[in-house]
């Protein structure tokens, strides 16, 4: 190529960002994190004309003060050398509160292009958006899209190549006179006294001084080496309303420079707005919310239907053709570890993807019209108390009916930390599979106390993630760093359901990439540990490492039967009967009966109460319960996370957690049984 180019991608949370993003690049992209923090980087590329463009897509924020590691990270990255230009996405349809990030950004030295998204909806709000008045007002190249819809990019890509070949600074005459001629001009002729008066890098004298009246850490330190730590101590100890007035002078320029820009025409909804003052009420939003999340995971199970459909006739069609392979002079051993592990992991893995599919479909749309922000609001209060923002209320909701869709869900959230710490409480809520095994073993050891055991599992839960997140929060949402929920609600509008569906298959594709991978070798190994030539239980390797650390497993309340069910419920919570089976009525296999294949014996609920004890019955639902949540759930977690430390860090610390908890639950119940 004969140019690369150099673009950054910068705007506030729920912009369109990340959408233009991935439009742009397709599968040329790829995610990591930033060197030494937990912020999620993502790059890739895509080309143009003569043209290679090269593509960060910045953390979501909204403003460049240093109150996260976000914000430090995307100024750093604009005002670095690398950007050529930078890309300032806003909402076309909240234009006053998405432009305050372009008057954060004004004064430091690198070309802008500002990409009005959602112009869309903007319209149907009657909302009309003179393009050309702002670019003149701006002095920056400025475009409309539907970042969903790559029709609508024409005009961008004119703009882009106009900012390359022609790049331009923001004209800021306008706002640094509010701030020289306002009531705080004094302070801020101060600030201009103790800033160098070049700048520092690519930031502007005026962008130094107006974040030292907003108490800046970072940039009081940087200015703090040239004017002395005294001056600047005493300085910002005296700005003690600067962040106030700069916030003033911002918003009153962003007026100024919208006059007659962005022009309503008609009235919103009467109806929708009702709507919306039950759906952010105190008292009734609550209860909204979780009536519409419950409706959405009904319709998510509809949605995960056909992908389960196809992938129960995997099985017996292609098993069926491999079989042939005896014809080629194939063993039989081979079929079937062929059959066991390739074609039941890929069956496997698609009816799981259904899952995902439905939850990001539905949730998607849920997030799509606008409604996802006031299930984060009129939860924010809440999760607040387990150092998150209310966007982890979904994902923790949706876990009631599926983990893998729950971790999936956790990409709202806008923290890379936060998200981690949500996946971590996520695996604490016990989904729809554990809801269709456990119930079964209450009744068959307790009768009708099987629902205090229901009851326990549930106060145990709400225990464990209290717990859970004091241990993971002090490194991935610590105190210090803790903000209220700020966003702004978005309006409801309109979904684009062909760019919806096509970014969720989108999504499901690179998740059956990793997660086939992931259960293919499980598969493999637990294929192999569980083999047993002579077909029974006790030939198995697997067996044998049971009966050797009894002694060990005893101690949390498991003998080695109950202790080979805990091990398969982390590829699966719906083996535990069939292991069960498998091992006291003899019915298939453990291997067989973990995978699917092996269906739980008639008799079982009668052979495993004559076998097993209730303090040891009781000590194993628990630990069953806050296990692993599924093989599924961990390539889940791999893909939201992009970290295999952490998930790994997650999976060893529920498998401890639930051995611990198993032991404490084993000895007390002794006490009563």
């Amino acid at each position: 190529m004969a140019d690369e180019i150099k673009v950054a991608l910068l705007g506030q949370p729920n912009s369109g960002k990340s959408t233009l993003f991935n439009t742009l690049t397709g599968a040329h992209q790829h995610v990591g994190n930033w060197p030494g923090k937990t912020v999620e980087k993502k790059d890739g590329y895509f080309v143009h004309g003569s043209r290679k463009y090269l593509v960060s897509d910045l953390p979501g924020s909204y403003g460049l003060s240093a109150n996260s590691d976000e914000e430090v990270i995307t100024r750093d990255a604009i005002a670095g050398e690398d950007a050529d230009l930078v890309c300032v996405l806003a909402d076309a349809s909240q234009l006053e509160r998405n432009l305050f990030m372009l008057a954060d950004i004004a004064g430091i030295r690198t070309p802008l292009l500002l990409v009005l998204t959602m112009i869309d909806v903007a319209e149907d709000q009657g909302k009309k958006i003179d393009v050309e008045l702002l670019a003149k007002r701006l002095n920056i190249p400025v475009t409309a899209i539907v970042a969903p819809d790559k029709k609508t990019y024409g005009d961008f890509f004119e703009k882009l190549d106009q900012a390359l070949n022609h790049p331009t600074l923001l004209d800021t005459t306008a706002l640094f006179r509010l701030f020289s001629e306002g009531e705080s001009k004094a302070l801020y002729a101060e600030a201009l006294e103790l800033v160098p008066k070049t700048g520092i890098d690519r930031f502007s004298k005026e962008w130094l001084a107006i974040k030292l009246l907003e108490q800046d850490e970072v940039v009081s330190a940087k200015i703090a080496v040239k004017a002395g730590i005294e001056p600047v101590r005493k300085f910002v100890s005296a700005a003690k309303d600067g962040a106030l007035y700069a916030g003033d002078c911002k918003f009153a320029w962003i007026e100024t420079v919208l006059d007659g820009v962005a022009v309503k025409t008609k009235e919103p909804s009467k109806l929708l707005t009702r709507f919306d003052r039950a759906a952010i009420h105190r008292f009734w939003g609550k209860p909204i919310a979780i009536g519409i999340i419950i409706l959405g995971l009904i319709m998510s199970m509809i949605a995960a239907a056909p992908f389960m459909g196809v992938a129960a006739l995997i099985p017996s069609s292609l098993g069926s053709l491999i079989g042939r392979l005896t014809d080629f002079g194939v063993s039989q051993d081979l079929i079937s570890f062929i059959n066991s592990t390739v074609v039941l992991a890929l069956s496997w893995t698609i009816s799981m993807l259904g899952f995902v599919f439905g939850i990001n479909l539905v949730f998607g749309l849920i997030e799509e019209i606008g409604y996802m922000a006031r299930v984060s609001y009129v939860f924010d209060h809440t999760m607040s108390k387990l150092g998150l923002q209310g966007k982890s209320v979904m994902p923790m909701l949706i876990s009631v009916g599926c983990t893998i869709g729950g971790a999936a869900g956790t990409r709202v959230v806008d923290s890379w930390g936060q998200r981690i710490l949500t996946i971590a409480l996520v695996w604490a809520v016990p989904c729809g599979a554990t809801f269709a095994v456990i119930p079964t073993l209450a009744t068959a050891f307790f009768g009708w106390g099987g629902i205090l055991v229901m009851i326990l599992l549930f106060l145990i839960m709400f225990l464990h993630i209290f717990i859970t997140a004091k241990i993971f929060g002090r490194t991935l949402s610590p105190v210090a760093e803790r903000t209220g929920l700020i966003m702004e609600l978005p309006p409801y509008h309109k979904p684009r359901w062909g760019a919806m569906f096509m970014m969720t298959l989108n999504r499901v594709w690179e998740i059956f990439k990793k997660a086939f991978v992931i259960v293919f070798i499980v598969s493999v190994l637990f294929y192999f540990m569980s083999y047993s030539s002579s077909g029974d239980v006790e030939g198995s390797f697997l067996y044998r490492v049971g009966r050797t650390i009894e002694p060990v497993t005893k101690i949390f309340g498991l003998g080695w039967q109950t202790f080979l069910a805990f091990v398969a419920s982390m590829v699966s919570k719906e083996a535990v009967l069939g292991v069960l089976s498998a091992i006291f009525a003899g019915s298939g296999n453990i291997f067989s009966s973990t995978v699917g294949i092996a269906k739980a014996d008639a008799n079982l609920a009668s052979l495993v109460t004559s076998e097993i004890s209730k303090p040891e019955a009781l000590a194993f639902m628990v630990a069953v319960t806050f296990n692993v949540p599924c093989l599924m759930a961990l390539s889940s977690t791999y893909q939201e996370s992009h970290s295999l430390s952490w998930t790994l860090k997650i999976a060893l610390y529920y498998i401890a957690t639930a051995l611990i908890l198993s032991m404490i639950t084993f000895h007390a119940a002794r006490l009563f049984f």
